[in-house]
């Protein structure tokens, strides 16, 4: 591969890489046109998965007035978990089940749209829950086949959960986080509307800019596609396959973008770009979808799956809660510490689209330069400091490396091996960053 010498191939590692392509329309209002596209998919009765606060929002009654238009039987789903476990993907599924619907429609962040994901998944091939659960938690069987249509239409802009195959929840009697993962789980269809984002808290618009900063500089750090080994079977290439020239593109202006908008995104609400906010997490989720994630979301799942009792400004106040965008971000300040050495000049040119001053900058540094700006922003946005500012002290080292190792999948997508004590480093270095 000559697009980039970071691209060289080894031998046993692969020398082709997938590109998953997802359909997306964009544009403020583009969710009216909700009934239309369903109707185009052959829907005469959908689901219409959300939680109960988007239910509550403008995007959920125009959607249902669209469907109406085109004479579609909606039914409303509005009991999605904020950070879903698997007791609520199974009772969605339950819902999806006993509606006998022809097609979904998600309406909300990613919990909503993973939600849709995993209830179309098992109403349409019931299994005993672990059985399509990533390994080494569950037997991570192959999606038999396609799913019935789903349209997904977000209201925050970090996850980008309408770009991927992969539905996370929280597990839990392991206090873990996992997922389910497979490129027949992405929706058939994305509706992005900005206008969606215009009721999202400042610590929300935070936590979800620093999730699309995030699946961009993972997936443009992330080992080289012909570093991992071939798979036996073509067909069964994964969809955290590695950084490749595809990915590249989409991930390095999504950390532009973000870097350019989030800071006035969270402080001055009356005055940002919703449109380059949403497109920002769109191309990130091209990105990761194609390449995958590493270390901070591997860490991020024991972060959030093992929550004392924070609570973050702007969610629900009756549980306690990690968010996902803020879980993820508190570790990657140690990560970028480590994995610059790696690949260096992919750490510079992340900082400097991040909006690093980078002349003179030693290669030896570059890690380094890379945490420094996070870690601006996370101050300029009212990111807690690392572990601490959501509640674990030095104590909880052993519990969350135990919770973060058995994510082998983004672990092994790291730029670098990582044991278990290197590991365990990395959240004793997150703890605290000023």
């Amino acid at each position: 591969m000559r697009l980039s010498p970071y691209f060289k191939l080894t031998e046993g590692g692969d020398s082709v890489f997938n590109v998953e392509a997802v359909k997306i329309k964009f544009g403020f209002g583009a969710i009216r046109e909700v009934g239309a596209e369903a109707r185009a998919f052959g829907m005469k009765r959908a689901a219409i998965y959300t939680d109960k606060n988007v239910a509550e929002l403008e995007p959920v009654a125009i959607a249902v007035d669209a469907l109406k238009k085109e004479g579609i039987d909606a039914a409303i789903y509005a009991e999605v978990e904020v950070e879903p476990t698997d007791r609520s993907f199974k009772a969605s599924a339950e819902f999806a089940r006993e509606g006998k619907f022809d097609g979904f429609i998600s309406v909300g962040g990613g919990s909503v749209m993973d939600t849709c994901k995993a209830a179309n998944l098992y109403a349409t091939y019931p299994a005993e829950f672990i059985d399509y659960v990533n390994a080494p938690i569950g037997k991570a069987k192959p999606v038999p086949g396609p799913l019935k249509p789903h349209i997904a239409c977000p209201t925050t802009f970090g996850t980008a959960s309408e770009c991927t195959g992969i539905a996370i929840f929280d597990f839990l009697e392991m206090k873990a986080k996992t997922g389910i993962v497979s490129p027949l789980l992405r929706a058939d269809l994305g509706i992005l509307d900005p206008n969606s984002l215009k009721t999202l808290p400042p610590l929300v618009r935070a936590a979800n800019g620093f999730d699309v900063f995030s699946h961009a500089c993972e997936s443009f750090t992330a080992r080289p596609f012909t570093q991992r080994p071939a798979p036996p079977d073509p067909t069964q290439r994964p969809l955290s396959q590695g950084a490749n020239p595809y990915s590249d593109i989409a991930c390095i202006e999504a950390i532009r973008m973000i870097g350019n908008n989030l800071v006035q995104a969270v402080n001055d609400p009356q005055d940002h770009n919703y449109e380059a906010l949403m497109f920002a997490g769109m191309l990130a989720g091209i990105g990761f979808g194609n390449a995958g994630c590493h270390l901070p979301h591997a860490m991020s799942y024991a972060v959030a799956g093992q929550v004392k009792d924070y609570r973050a400004p702007g969610w629900e106040q009756d549980h306690a809660m990690v968010p996902h965008g803020i879980a993820v971000i508190v570790n990657s300040p140690a990560v970028f510490e480590l994995t610059g050495a790696a690949c260096p000049d992919r750490h510079i040119a992340a900082a400097r689209s991040f909006g690093s001053e980078i002349s003179d900058v030693d290669e030896n540094e570059a890690g380094s330069l890379l945490g420094r700006r996070v870690i601006d922003l996370m101050k300029a946005t009212g990111i807690p400091n690392g572990l601490t500012g959501v509640g674990y002290t030095e104590e909880d080292l052993e519990n969350l490396t135990d919770g973060a190792s058995p994510q082998k999948r983004l672990i092994d997508n790291a730029p670098l091996p990582v044991g278990r004590e290197q590991l365990k480093d990395l959240f004793k270095k997150a703890l605290a960053y000023w």
